[in-house]
């Protein structure tokens, strides 16, 4: 990947860079994404944790995941924008938030996860594949 892929939240005070492709893009239906962005979910692209450089300190709201593990996100403390996750049942990898890349059009969403959770007036993608709880299999 020749460029970086940038983003950050809306007043600044939290930005990222990151100099790798994507390990995983997709939407999560799960009623704590739909919860935490307002709307019906959350669009988020994974990473490896080790290729991301991050300035200025997000604020972690932690709630229990499906799974039982502890998933982390973190918001902007002086905006309040979402910006970046973390999950204990997913160490080494960080996701970020589809809508604080500076350039939205880098996401390329691969699946639908939580789809058991999904609302009606919720409609992404349907040729998507779509998994009723997050696969096992994901990095």
């Amino acid at each position: 990947m020749s460029t970086k892929i940038k983003g950050g939240c809306a007043c600044g005070a939290v930005r990222y860079e990151i100099m790798t492709e994507p390990l995983m893009a997709g939407h999560c239906q799960c009623r704590d994404c739909q919860r935490m962005t307002g709307t019906g979910h959350a669009s988020m692209m994974a990473f490896p944790e080790a290729a991301l450089k991050l300035t200025g300190e997000p604020k972690f709201h932690d709630v229990i995941a499906a799974s039982g593990g502890i998933a982390s996100r973190g918001f902007c403390p002086v905006c309040g924008s979402f910006v970046i996750a973390k999950s204990s049942g997913m160490p080494g990898l960080v996701t970020i938030s589809a809508g604080s890349l500076d350039d939205p059009g880098k996401f390329q969403p691969q699946i639908v996860v939580f789809a058991s959770s999904g609302q009606t007036w919720d409609h992404v993608d349907v040729s998507l594949p779509r998994f009723p709880q997050m696969p096992p299999n994901l990095p």
